[in-house]
């Protein structure tokens, strides 16, 4: 099994002719996602990779039923396209765009909220479920199908992760980045509870960073519902304090939002801390064989 999207999953592609839309949608495809049609206004009644294009997500969710949504526009347009996409009842809408307005990004998540619609992004590199479905950018041949959910706020380091969790023949249900900004459509509580959820994901890693308080706020969740192994990768032990260091979202001031304050509540609430991405693979190991 796999969390928010599998092999059955039908996908709209907003975006699709720009030229970071086109190639991903050939990528996602040729990997067996079903990619139904694509949207960009004005490129209406043409063909990409085989992909009918429509010039509203209304005319193409209605030639064409889909449950997602990826969404490759500009940053002042992402949150006209998830608007139009949630209204075209989209359950699953994944943001790739970098840099949205604050404000957008936080009127896109309280509206998917309002309608039933889970946003995941902005600044994403998408979900994959191995050998199911790839909604997203990250290079597929690093993962490996089995029972470890991977949550991230980076996605280098979830390729990273997931990379040497594959070599050592540890394979994945879910891997997915939730976005580094400081607003994002689904928090890491929210998908931690998902993974809790799924009978075939045996353990949980998850790559935080410094800034915000996803990382306490799962901690508690963690301490209080959740039963599976949960491994942490928390980055920038040694990042200066009121410092953005590189996502938007990594920014720590006082003492939340450090990555000691963040490795401590994981801890505390009985994950299993390494040190580096290297040393993930191994303590997945020993957790899956306890």
């Amino acid at each position: 099994m796999c969390i928010l999207a599998d092999e059955n999953t039908r996908v709209i592609v907003q975006g699709v002719t720009g030229r970071v839309g086109s190639t991903q949608t050939r990528s996602m495809l040729e990997y067996g996602s079903k990619i139904v049609a694509g949207v960009t206004p004005g490129k209406g009644n043409t063909i990409v990779h085989g992909v009918p294009v429509y010039d509203t997500a209304r005319e193409a969710a209605a030639e064409h039923p889909a449950d997602a949504s990826i969404i490759f526009v500009p940053p002042p347009s992402a949150k006209e396209a998830t608007v139009e996409a949630i209204d075209v009842n989209m359950k699953l809408i994944t943001v790739i765009t970098e840099h949205v307005p604050l404000h957008d990004a936080m009127f896109m998540r309280e509206y998917g909220e309002s309608r039933g619609a889970r946003i995941i992004g902005p600044t994403t590199p998408g979900i994959i479920s191995p050998s199911r479905t790839k909604i997203g950018i990250m290079p597929a041949n690093i993962f490996l199908k089995g029972d470890v959910g991977i949550v991230s706020r980076s996605g280098t380091l979830l390729y990273e992760v997931a990379a040497n969790l594959s070599l050592a023949g540890i394979g994945q249900s879910t891997c997915l980045g939730i976005g580094a900004d400081p607003v994002v459509g689904t928090d890491l509580t929210e998908i931690l509870r998902l993974f809790e959820e799924d009978n075939n994901t045996r353990l949980v890693v998850i790559v935080g960073e410094i800034g915000g308080t996803q990382e306490e706020k799962a901690a508690e969740f963690i301490r209080r519902e959740m039963k599976k192994p949960v491994i942490a990768y928390i980055v920038g032990r040694h990042a200066p304090q009121e410092e953005r260091m590189g996502h938007a979202g990594a920014i720590v001031i006082g003492d939340r939002g450090t990555a000691k304050h963040k490795i401590d509540a994981l801890r505390e609430a009985g994950a299993r801390i390494v040190n580096r991405p290297s040393e993930v693979a191994a303590a997945a190991k020993q957790a899956l064989h306890k």
